[in-house]
């Protein structure tokens, strides 16, 4: 007993009712927030918004994450960011000032504004707080839990003093419902919602709602305070009919048949293939009632459209038409992505004799070497050459195996290669007409579009790599994929061989070295015409050596005893025994012929040599600024030089790794320091050859004076003399310019061994060429196509003046130069880039198909054209755009007849519709020519459809709940659709006095 009696031993269990609950704490949480966001105050005293407003400021928000036990919640905050307002008196509001919320539901700047939250539409409210269920969370749907949020909202402004709405969101997300309530001093407004499917029958009217609005406020005075009442009816068109869009899509049966020339290859094609735009919206509103103006009920309705004062349009546009631009460029990307070589595309049996061609080198260096033919250029013989060689190369191959058919790849080729094309009238007109476009271009368009392929890294829009891609992209689109594409390239380096073979330049390539600015398969077409140039060349000065040496063994008698050497004739190389001309001239890979027609009228110069023998110059174009070799009373004679090899960015690349892998050291500079000499030491003999006796000083004077230092100096009798000396870098011991005087020969440059080997150069571009696979072909290509395409969009939005696309094509560009000149093009930016392309070509097709159905008639005026262009052009930049004059304006006549005919047609079974539709047309266009007024059709069809969606908006001031009680602002916001009936009211009540 006594352990029991114990205090120690007993145990109490004691309850801590201070303990701070789940729902306390998501209080506590939502009031932190709310204080963080500096929300807590009295927030009336500010300006009402100007009309538009919600429409054209900036929204903002700002979201948190907060929790009710293990429940997700976001809470977020919605503000019209307004320009910051003077402070002045803010301090001086009076306690009772309504919250900015009540202040709003009776402003009539805002309503109905078409981009804004759903709220600020139902309530027009500028700032509220929204908390919803967090992502991934069920929605609130039991009516406990909904009371418990909104209690818990109600606690929270309460204790915080914030006076901005704040609202839950309840039952599923689909359905847009909310709760909420908005506090201030004395005063509460709740925010309820109603949602349903079918529109009750006795709420399907003005009547109706006015009675529930009535019903609900409560107000027992008598009169009644006025309801002011906005109303807004949608309605939808969605059949175009004869209206359609004008855009037809290319015949593409006269790429098939017939001859197609540069007009149909060298474009790209452009428009949607379906319409652009499915639905115009046309709201009619009725800004500014009040009840018993408008009559509204189950029987009667004075809501006339065209009555309306206020009309206002938006279009809803087709989500990713078909446009023909953009499916060309997104076909033609995907072939970057194929793994497939020519061969494997078309099979050993078409590509053998291409591959047969390109594996043995030597037998096409044996074929380059025989007599060239001397038959002269003119498109007449190049045609003949061209077509006896195609048939010659495919005599061995059946029809069937072709995926080109001969006329389009003859087209094709005639196309890329017009200077082989047989003189014809039409051709002639045409070429005619292409150059007089071109020459009525003006010269900022030039340099526009000369900038444009610069910046790019493409090829000029007049080259043959530009037109190549036209073609590939055509080709691949429409007639065959990716063996036609592959059968295109095959015939293309075929064509390019046969030219090489035979020394005709490649047509559409602009003389010169290769241009390091174009992509580098131009780079690589050039570089054979520089072949093929230097070739003919040779080909020239020999011909020329071989009439020389006619004329001078017919104008004088050589004793047959007699060796020809090298110094009795202009021939100046010594000639071998047992080696005739024509072997030396078939070493064309061992030396340089190179003989200009100066060299040939020069008098002939010997002078004495140490040995007494006579020395010719050789190789003299001019005297230099006559300047006198410095151990010579001579002349300086400019040098005939080689011409330094061109080269292409692969090869400088290819070129610069060799002379990096050299290292730092002595040997490697040395080494590096000699391979970059070849030019150097080909000039200096040149000038040994042009110059006999000169030294290493009348060099440097000729070709780096600044390397050669003059200055006066006064002899012992005190005259003035010039005194020259090579400067301090050229007397550096081992230097590499003294090595290589001491090296050089006195060789003209017509002996020397060529820098530049044409044959092997040109073999190398040839056998690059056929080892490209389609893919690599498509990337090379790449830069032209999207060159071409901005070409496209830019001609077709001078056409619709289309301000936004403009800009938006300038971004572009500036985005497309720096994707197209990295080395490695990154694909998927360059794909996002395709995607931009397309969405400003569908902005385009939009503004013409809406140009289109808004055009003027006969006998509009020119003001309406104007105001109507301008209407379009508002259509696609804004949200909505007012019409004006409503109905009785130009754009609201020609929206009354495009419902109208939607209307009589609808009317009509899709047999009399076929039937009628002539009549139809007539009778739309003596409608747009006369009063603008419909003059057909029964009187009985009414012009408009039945509204697609109706919004009716009520306000007053009353007082309540009790008659002593403050006005305060009540609304109530209803929505009546097809297949959703919407109340959103706001209903406040003082709280003072209950």
């Amino acid at each position: 007993m006594a352990a029991d009696s114990d205090p120690e031993s007993e145990v109490f269990e004691i309850t801590d009712f201070t303990t701070a609950s789940e729902w306390e704490r998501f209080v506590s949480r939502v009031e932190e927030v709310l204080n963080d966001w500096k929300l807590i105050g009295n927030s009336g005293g500010k300006s009402s918004p100007e009309k538009g407003e919600y429409t054209s400021g900036t929204w903002e928000e700002k979201s948190q994450e907060i929790n009710f036990a293990d429940f997700k919640f976001s809470i977020t905050h919605y503000f019209l960011k307004q320009e910051c307002e003077k402070d002045d008196g803010k301090d001086e509001l009076e306690e009772d000032t309504f919250p900015l919320a009540m202040q709003d539901l009776l402003c009539m700047n805002n309503d109905f504004p078409p981009r804004a939250h759903c709220l600020v539409r139902w309530y027009g409210i500028r700032e509220f707080v929204v908390i919803s269920p967090g992502t991934n969370c069920e929605a609130i749907i039991s009516e406990s839990k909904c009371n418990l949020l909104l209690s818990s909202i109600s606690i929270s402004l309460a204790n915080s003093g914030c006076q901005v709405p704040m609202f839950v969101q309840i039952q599923q997300k689909w359905r847009r419902m909310y709760a909420g309530e908005c506090q201030g001093p004395g005063v509460r407004t709740e925010f309820e919602m109603v949602h349903l499917r079918k529109v009750p029958s006795q709420y399907n009217h003005l009547s109706g709602l006015l009675d529930i609005f009535k019903s609900k406020t409560g107000c027992t005075l008598s009169p009644l305070p006025p309801v002011n009442i906005a109303i807004r009816f949608t309605y939808i068109l969605q059949d175009w009919q004869q209206y359609s869009w004008p855009q037809q899509p290319p015949d593409f049966d006269t790429l098939l048949g017939g001859e197609v020339g540069g007009v149909e290859f060298g474009k790209l094609p452009f428009g949607a293939c379906e319409e652009p735009i499915s639905e115009l919206h046309l709201a009619t509103t009725w800004p500014h009632l009040t009840e018993g103006i408008v009559v509204d009920n189950d029987v009667y309705s004075d809501l006339d459209p065209l009555q309306a004062p206020h009309w206002s349009v938006r279009v809803r546009t087709v989500e990713n038409p078909q446009c023909l631009l953009g499916d060309f460029l997104t076909e033609f990307f995907k072939l970057c992505c194929r793994k497939e070589s020519i061969e494997e595309v078309l099979g050993r049996g078409l590509a053998e004799e291409e591959g047969k061609e390109n594996s043995d080198i030597s037998s096409a260096l044996s074929k380059l070497t025989e007599p060239a033919a001397t038959v002269p250029i003119s498109k007449l013989s190049v045609s003949n050459m061209v077509h006896s060689a195609r048939k010659h190369i495919r005599r061995h191959r059946r029809i069937d195996e072709s995926p080109l058919s001969s006329d389009i790849l003859n087209s094709i080729l005639l196309y890329l290669f017009p200077d082989a094309a047989v003189e014809k009238s039409s051709e002639n007109s045409k070429s005619k007409t292409a150059q007089s476009n071109a020459c009525g271009k003006t010269e900022q368009d030039k340099n526009c579009d000369y900038n444009l392929f610069l910046q790019l890294k493409s090829a000029p829009s007049d080259s043959l790599t530009y037109r190549l891609a036209l073609c590939v992209c055509l080709v691949n689109f429409y007639h065959g994929g990716l063996r036609a594409v592959a059968h295109l390239w095959q015939e293309f380096v075929l064509e390019l061989r046969y030219r090489w073979e035979n020394n005709f330049l490649i047509y559409g390539l602009a003389g010169g070295p290769p241009d390091l600015r174009c992509c580098l398969l131009h780079q690589k077409l050039q570089m054979l015409n520089c072949c093929i140039e230097r070739k003919r060349a040779r080909d020239e000065s020999r011909k020329v050596l071989e009439g020389s040496k006619e004329r001078e063994r017919s104008s004088r008698p050589v004793p047959e005893s007699t060796t020809a050497t090298a110094n009795s004739s202009n021939l100046t190389r010594e000639v071998s025994p047992g080696k005739s001309w024509d072997s030396w001239s078939d070493s064309e890979d061992e030396f340089f012929e190179c003989l200009s027609d100066q060299e040939e009228m020069e008098a002939p110069h010997s002078e004495g040599g140490k040995d007494g023998s006579k020395i010719k110059a050789e190789g003299r174009m001019h005297p230099y600024n006559n300047m006198v070799l410095l151990h010579s009373t001579e002349l300086l004679y400019v040098p005939v030089t080689q011409e330094p090899a061109p080269m292409t960015e692969d090869l400088l690349e290819e070129q610069s790794e060799v002379l990096a892998k050299l290292g730092t050291s002595a040997e490697g500079a040395h080494l590096r320091a000699r391979m970059q000499s070849a030019c150097l030491l080909s000039d200096m003999e040149s000038f040994k050859a042009a110059n006999p006796g000169c030294v290493l000083e009348d060099f440097v004077r000729w070709y780096s004076p600044r390397d050669y230092v003059e200055e006066e100096v006064v002899d012992e009798k005190g005259n003035k003399m010039v005194k020259g000396e090579l400067s301090a870098r050229m007397k550096i011991p081992s230097n590499m310019w003294v090595e290589a005087w001491e090296t050089a020969r006195a060789t003209p440059a017509r002996r020397q061994r060529r820098l530049f080997d044409d044959t092997k150069e040109a073999e190398k571009v040839l056998h690059y060429l056929a080892m490209q696979k389609p893919a690599d072909l498509t990337r090379h290509l790449l830069p032209c196509i999207l060159h071409a395409a901005i070409l496209k969009l830019k001609e077709e939005e001078s056409v619709e003046d289309i301000p936004s696309v403009k800009k938006t094509i300038q971004q572009a560009t500036s985005q497309a130069s720096k994707l197209l000149h990295h080395p490695n093009h990154d694909y998927k930016k360059l794909e996002d880039f395709i995607n931009q392309l397309m969405a400003m070509e569908t902005v385009i097709t939009r503004v013409r198909s809406l140009k289109a159905k808004f055009a003027t008639g006969e006998g509009e005026k020119g003001e309406d054209t104007e105001e109507l262009e301008k209407f379009v052009s508002s259509l696609l930049e804004e949200p909505e755009v007012v019409v004006i004059g409503a109905g009785q304006g130009p754009a609201g006549s020609i929206i009354h007849r495009l419902f109208a005919s939607a209307q009589r047609l609808a009317d009509f079974t899709s047999d009399e519709a076929a039937l009628l539709a002539p009549l139809e047309e007539d009778l739309g266009h003596a409608a747009r020519t006369e009063d603008k007024k419909l003059t057909v059709g029964s009187s009985n069809m009414p012009d408009f459809p039945p509204p697609a969606g109706r919004e009716i908006l009520l306000r007053t001031c009353v007082p309540r709940p009790a008659p002593y009680s403050k006005a305060l602002p009540q609304r109530l916001f209803c929505v009546l659709m097809r297949e959703e009936f919407r109340l959103a009211g706001a209903f406040s009540s003082d709280t003072s006095f209950f």
